[in-house]
């Protein structure tokens, strides 16, 4: 069985990383202009923000991971794999890591130190 700490700590850490191209897209934070909302750009950064949030946190792990997992591969295979196979050389490395992290965080759930987890004991 996966030990419980470090699921914990990869669902944090790839929440807070994840909620940061959210901040960007969204509010013209770190770096980078905003976005209009009413767009595919758009709509990844509410997803990115607020699904980091979730993930973050741990609050409804499993389906969130979910459809950020699906999100991830549609952008990698959108804005990246048009522009060489290996995703190192089409800069698509990281939403393809993302999207199999996210992928694996929606069999394995939010871990004990989540509210999933929290909500959990409480039953």
């Amino acid at each position: 069985m996966v030990d419980n700490m470090t699921l914990n700590l990869l669902r944090i850490v790839a929440g807070f990383l994840l909620l940061q191209h959210g901040l960007q897209k969204l509010f013209g934070l770190l770096g980078r202009e905003a976005v209009t909302l009413v767009s595919l750009s758009g709509i990844a950064g509410v997803l990115e923000f607020f699904g980091g949030v979730a993930i973050l946190i741990g609050l409804a792990t499993r389906p969130v991971a979910f459809v950020l997992s699906g999100l991830l591969a549609a952008a990698y295979f959108m804005v990246h794999a048009g522009k060489g196979f290996w995703p190192i050389q089409n800069g698509g490395e990281l939403a393809a890591l993302f999207s199999f992290v996210f992928l694996y965080l929606s069999t394995m759930g939010g871990g004990n130190f989540s509210i999933d987890g929290w909500l959990a004991n409480r039953r």
